[in-house]
């Protein structure tokens, strides 16, 4: 009866221990936006902007919203720029889509849409994907939403999407 007692307990703490090694691995698994990556996307952003003759600010934040880097370029063409780009990014981030498709609800009759305290929703973010994860989000904020957007897209690129 002991012996059974030990081989019953051995077999639980093996159970347990593999069920614990498997929700470790999984989160292994979780991709994360680092700086490197970041001040990649945001040189081809800026690079893109100066292929145009644009100035404005790229931010670039992680999965939760949160800055990792921010570039407000020499004479951009609005100061409140420095504020609307991260806001575009973090919400793109959040929300796990472009800004864009938000700003397209609200101008569709999603009026309501608008009552989401501390996002920005209006083109020039995107977020950023790996292997189907978001690990971040790009904002822009430069002359006009379709100069952001470009611009975001030109940062994405960099990663090679």
């Amino acid at each position: 009866m002991q012996k059974l007692g030990r081989v019953t307990l051995l077999t639980s703490l093996v159970a347990l221990t593999l069920q614990a090694q498997g929700a470790v691995a999984q989160l292994f698994d979780k991709k994360v936006l680092t700086l490197a990556a970041a001040e990649k996307i945001v040189a081809a952003a800026k690079a893109e902007a100066e292929h145009n003759r644009l100035a404005g600010v790229i931010a670039v934040v992680d999965d939760g919203g949160w800055p990792i880097l921010l570039l407000r370029m020499d004479n951009a063409a609005y100061v409140a720029s420095a504020e609307l780009a991260p806001q575009k990014a973090r919400t793109a981030a959040l929300f796990k889509k472009p800004t864009e498709t938000l700003e397209n609800a609200i101008n569709q009759g999603r009026v309501a849409a608008v009552t989401a305290h501390d996002f920005t929703e209006m083109k020039g973010g995107l977020p950023i994907v790996v292997d189907g994860q978001v690990v971040g989000g790009i904002g822009a904020s430069f002359d006009t939403p379709d100069h952001d957007v470009q611009i975001a897209q030109a940062g994405l690129a960099a990663l090679g999407h």
